[in-house]
C-alpha cells in the first residue's frame, strides 16, 4: 500500500515529467479585437509621492512600479509633482507640441508625394520631448532616437534647415549622408542620430562621464525605445551609469510597440522597464508620458540629481505610438485601427489645452489661431527648402563630397580617388 508520502512523491514525479513549454507574450488586442489597456497598471493623478532629489535608488522602487501623474481627466494639476509653471511657459510648450504634430503631418504628405524618401512621426509622444527640453539647460546634450523631433521643436530650430535634411537636397547640412529624420544639430544639443538602435544610450553615458571628468557642468540625456531595451547597449549603459554615477538622464520611451512587436516581447509584461533601473542601482520612475506637467516635473527632478552629483536617473515614459512606425509600416496589420483613439492616457496636446482652459489662459479660438499660424510657418519653410531640390528632382550634394569631413587633412590616396570620380563626371 502507498503511504501519503509515496503518493506525494508519485504526483511530483508525474508533474516533473510534463513537457516543458515557453511563454510567448501576446498583446491584449489584435486587428478586429479591441485592446484591453488594463495591463498598463495606471494610477490616479496626484497619488505618487515626490521624494527629495537625494533619495537613494532603492527608495524609488515604488515610483518605478506605479505611475507619476499630475493632470487628471478634467485637466486639474494635482499632487506633489505639480510644477509651478507660468501660463506663458505652458503656452510655449503647447506651441512646440502643436508645431511638432503639424510638421510631422506635413512631412508625411511630402513623403507620399515622393519629395522625401522616408519619414517617421511622433504622433502622441510630443509632450515628452518638449517638456524634457524645458527642464534642461543650454549646453546639455541629448542623444535621441528617431522619434524625438519634439526636442528640436522645443528649441525653436529652423524648420527650413530640417526640411533641407529631409529632402536630401543640395542645401542638406549633412550632405545626404543620413537617412531623413536622422538629424544632427550640435547647436541645439541634438547628437547625430543613428539608425542602429540603442547605441545612443551608451554614448550618452560616455558623454556625461567625459563632462564630469572635465569638471564641466553640462549633463546628458539618452533616449531609447521599449523594444531596444533588449539590446546589450541598454544594459551596458546602466552598468556604467551606476558604477560611475554619471550625470545622465536615461529615458525609456515605452510607446507599447517596437515596429510590429508588442512591448512585452522586450520584457515589459511582468515588470516595468523602470524596475530594471532600480535593479541596476539607479533611481527610476515610471511617468505618464502624455502629461506635460508630469513630464516637466520629473525631468527637472532628474536633471537636478545629475547636476548635484547624485547620479543617473532612469525614466520610463508610458505613452502610445499614435501612428505607424514609419512610412513603410501599416499598423492595422498587427493592432486595432482605433487603438490611438482609445488609449486611456489620452492626447497630450488636448490634455494641456484642457489644463490651460481651466486656468482661464486658453480658448478654442486661440487654439485655432495658433494652428493657423504654425501651419503657415511650416508651409513657408517647406516652400523655401524645396527651392533647392527634392528627392524627385535629384538635386543632391556632389558624389565627390563623400571624401570630405572624414579626415582633418585628406590623405593622398583619397585625393586621387576624388579626382578620378570627378573626372568620370
Amino acid at each position: 500500500m502507498l503511504t501519503p508520502g509515496d503518493r506525494l512523491a508519485s504526483d511530483a514525479q508525474m508533474n516533473a515529467d510534463k513537457p516543458l513549454r515557453l511563454h510567448v507574450p501576446e498583446p491584449t488586442g489584435r486587428p478586429g479585437h479591441p485592446t484591453d489597456f488594463s495591463y498598463l497598471r495606471l494610477a490616479p493623478a496626484g497619488a505618487a509621492p515626490r521624494p527629495p532629489i537625494q533619495a537613494r535608488p532603492a527608495e524609488t522602487a515604488e515610483l518605478a512600479a506605479s505611475l507619476v501623474r499630475v493632470l487628471d481627466d478634467e485637466g486639474r494639476a494635482l499632487g506633489p509633482w505639480a510644477p509651478d509653471l507660468e501660463p506663458e511657459r505652458l503656452r510655449a510648450g503647447l506651441r512646440a507640441m502643436i508645431r511638432t504634430r503639424l510638421f510631422d503631418a506635413r512631412m508625411m504628405i511630402a513623403q507620399r508625394q515622393k519629395k522625401i524618401s522616408f519619414y517617421m512621426q511622433c504622433l502622441g509622444e510630443e509632450a515628452i520631448g518638449v517638456a524634457h527640453t524645458f527642464a534642461l539647460r543650454e549646453g546639455d546634450m541629448c542623444f535621441p532616437t528617431y522619434r524625438q523631433q519634439s526636442l528640436l521643436m522645443a528649441r525653436d530650430v529652423s524648420l527650413v534647415e530640417l526640411i533641407y535634411q529631409l529632402l536630401s537636397n543640395e542645401r542638406d547640412p549633412l550632405k545626404g549622408r543620413q537617412l531623413p529624420v536622422l538629424y544632427s544639430l550640435k547647436k541645439a544639443g541634438f547628437f547625430s542620430l543613428s539608425g542602429n538602435l540603442a547605441t545612443q544610450f551608451i554614448q550618452a553615458v560616455g558623454w556625461a562621464m567625459a563632462s564630469a571628468i572635465k569638471g564641466d557642468t553640462r549633463i546628458a540625456s539618452g533616449w531609447i525605445g521599449d523594444g531596444a531595451t533588449a539590446e546589450p547597449d541598454f544594459h551596458n549603459a546602466l552598468t556604467f551609469a551606476h558604477v560611475y554615477r554619471a550625470p545622465v538622464i536615461l529615458n525609456v520611451v515605452n510607446n507599447q510597440w517596437a515596429i510590429s512587436t508588442f512591448q512585452a516581447i522586450a520584457g515589459g509584461e511582468r515588470a516595468t522597464f523602470a524596475a530594471r533601473g532600480v535593479g541596476a542601482g539607479i533611481a527610476s520612475l515610471r511617468v505618464d508620458g502624455n502629461d506635460f506637467l508630469a513630464a516637466y516635473a520629473v525631468s527637472r527632478w532628474a536633471a537636478e540629481r545629475a547636476r548635484h552629483n547624485l547620479g543617473p536617473t532612469l525614466i520610463e515614459w508610458v505613452t502610445y505610438r499614435g501612428g505607424a512606425h514609419s512610412t513603410s509600416d501599416d499598423p492595422t496589420r498587427y493592432r486595432p485601427a482605433d487603438d490611438w483613439g482609445r488609449y486611456p492616457l489620452g492626447d497630450p496636446i488636448a490634455r494641456l489645452e484642457r489644463h490651460l482652459v481651466g486656468l482661464g489662459e486658453w480658448s478654442e479660438e486661440r487654439g485655432a489661431q495658433l494652428r493657423r499660424e504654425v501651419e503657415a510657418e511650416i508651409v513657408a519653410a517647406q516652400k523655401e527648402a524645396e527651392r533647392y531640390g527634392t528627392l524627385a528632382e535629384g538635386r543632391i550634394p556632389s558624389a565627390a563630397s563623400i571624401f570630405e569631413d572624414v579626415y582633418k587633412d585628406m590623405p593622398a590616396h583619397l585625393r586621387r580617388q576624388r579626382e578620378q570620380l570627378e573626372a568620370w563626371g
